[in-house]
């Protein structure tokens, strides 16, 4: 398992402190890879440019896909750039690998929370599952980090990288959580432009 397939779990499995936005899960999901392939040696950061590293070939197809995916040649992504790029609709893909492989299965009951469509995704009852619930109730670091990115655990006030997960890491949560900031903004301003029309539209 990897950083990004726990924190699929994690998102399925855990109560969120507020309604999932696949957006924000997706942004965190793109800084899980980074955070893998950080650790594998594929990657390297020179201040908050991704650059390409000496590691080996990774066993994770969508970490492979991620990995092949990066920029080789200058000029070389930002972070930010790689989260937007990497993260467009990365929540459905890792939901989707996640039950086709059989480690997510689709309740259909109408009183349960829904993530994304009709029918709210389980895990599995498997080891993968609890090791992934050993590692939330540890509070490891990055996990922590990524989830409350994503909206799961803590708040709003509370969403702020934690130490403890290393240098290279720790940037790369920094720039998630700018990232999901920045989306929620976006959001913000598009409901208030929409609230306007409405407005404009009814003669108020």
């Amino acid at each position: 398992m990897t950083t990004p397939r726990d924190l699929m779990i994690i998102a399925v499995d855990v109560e969120p402190s507020r309604p999932l936005e696949q957006g924000d899960l997706s942004l965190a999901l793109a800084g899980a890879e980074l955070i893998d392939l950080l650790a594998a040696g594929t990657i390297r950061l020179d201040g908050i440019q991704v650059m390409p590293g000496h590691g080996t070939a990774l066993s994770d197809p969508l970490l492979d896909q991620a990995a092949a995916s990066i920029v080789r040649e200058a000029p070389y992504e930002s972070i930010a750039a790689w989260l937007w790029r990497r993260g467009r609709s990365l929540a459905s893909t890792y939901l989707a690998s996640l039950e086709a492989e059989g480690l997510l299965t689709r309740q259909r009951r109408r009183w349960t929370w829904t993530p994304f469509r009709t029918g709210r995704l389980m895990p599995v009852d498997s080891p993968d599952r609890h090791r992934v619930r050993d590692r939330w109730a540890s509070q490891e670091p990055v996990l922590t980090a990524l989830a409350m990115a994503a909206g799961i655990g803590g708040n709003q006030e509370t969403r702020d990288a934690p130490s403890g997960a290393g240098d290279a890491a720790e940037t790369v949560l920094a720039a998630v959580h700018d990232a999901v900031r920045e989306l929620e903004a976006v959001r913000q301003r598009r409901a208030i432009e929409q609230a306007a029309f409405d407005n404009v539209w009814r003669g108020d």
